[in-house]
């Protein structure tokens, strides 16, 4: 005996079609929702532009954002490997690889835009080609423990890294790998009479003056922070970001601004030529030249604004204003003039100082 089937209950034609168009419109809401992929510093820097800095611009413009991390130099060989069919839009890079970026064609203009305007001079490349979203400076750092033990008066001069008393006890990153060496050794070149191009004055100096007091010349800071816990490190370049962070770990260290001005050190962003979506990532790259967006990337992420109209938040403005008067004497290197001769520069500085 054949049992009668059970009706399935079907919903009316009329829900039938609404449930359609919804479902139409929320795939086309998808649809339009665009990916920008934005190359930068991982680690702390990109945990606070994707929790506190692109969320705003993601929200306004319903786009998704996505950080490609890495190095400076990894993020311009990723540019530089799809320079035909980008898969960046925007990148962010340390102003000396900024430099080669332009040079190599791989940014195209900012967009005229009255925001470039509340930037420091010193913040905005040439021809518009990248603008600095974070400045710093290297300047000196010093032991604070081990100056009060000694009775030394805090530095004030980069010509203190030579003062004999420091025999031993001066640590200097490579010149040849990092920026804080780099800008340190240009620094006392300048003050020899050299200029970013002719360098041979700062070489000649350095094995009378700064380079016996030299304890090690170490590839990046990494080292640094155990080396001023064991009172091996007294006096070295620095950033005051950086002396911000070791003091958070209770280091005893303190930033001090030479007498011949810092050295700016600033992370710069461009809009990546040829990209695929060149209105959005204009759009995004003026966006973070903004003051709301520099304010969050002070308060979350420790970045100081390259805009002069960021109001500090709590706790902050003491900072800030150390920083602005910091940027006072603060001196901008040639960077094209330094990577026109650079693999000259690392060769020679590789076989006469760190041999």
């Amino acid at each position: 005996m054949m049992h009668k089937k059970q009706g399935v209950r079907r919903p009316s034609k009329g829900k039938w079609l609404l449930g359609l168009a919804l479902a139409a419109l929320s795939a086309g809401a998808m649809a339009q929702q665009k990916t920008l992929y934005v190359g930068m510093n991982g680690g702390d820097m990109e945990r606070a532009f994707t929790q506190y800095v692109f969320p705003d611009f993601e929200k306004a413009n319903n786009v998704k954002i996505v950080v490609v991390p890495g190095t400076s130099t990894d993020v311009l060989a990723k540019a530089q490997a799809f320079k035909d069919k980008p898969q960046m839009h925007v990148m962010f890079l340390d102003d000396g690889i900024m430099a080669r970026a332009i040079s190599m064609g791989l940014c195209e203009p900012l967009n005229d835009d009255p925001v470039l305007k509340d930037l420091y001079p010193t913040a905005v490349m040439k021809d518009r080609m990248a603008a600095g979203i974070d400045i710093g400076m290297t300047g000196l750092g010093y032991n604070t423990r081990l100056f009060k033990e000694k009775g030394w008066a805090a530095p004030t001069s980069w010509m203190d890294l030579a003062d004999p008393k420091f025999k031993g006890k001066v640590v200097f990153q490579s010149a040849s790998g990092s920026t804080f060496g780099l800008h340190g050794f240009l620094m006392f070149n300048r003050i020899q009479g050299g200029n970013d191009q002719n360098t041979e004055p700062g070489f000649k100096q350095w094995p009378s003056t700064i380079g016996p007091n030299v304890l090690e010349y170490i590839p990046n800071s990494a080292k640094l922070a155990e080396m001023i816990q064991s009172n091996e490190a007294a006096i070295f370049p620095l950033t005051p970001t950086a002396i911000a962070r070791l003091k958070k770990r209770d280091i005893p260290v303190e930033y001090a601004q030479p007498k011949e001005g810092s050295v700016i050190l600033m992370v710069a962003e461009c809009v990546i030529a040829k990209n695929s979506e060149p209105e959005l990532a204009q759009k995004l790259a003026l966006y973070l030249l903004s003051p709301q967006a520099q304010a969050k990337a002070l308060e979350m992420g420790g970045h100081f604004p390259s805009n002069k109209n960021v109001q500090p938040p709590a706790g902050s403005e003491e900072a800030l204003k150390r920083f602005q008067g910091y940027m006072a004497n603060a001196k901008i290197l040639d960077w094209d003039q330094i990577n026109a001769t650079r693999p000259a520069f690392n060769a020679r500085w590789n076989r006469t100082v760190e041999r």
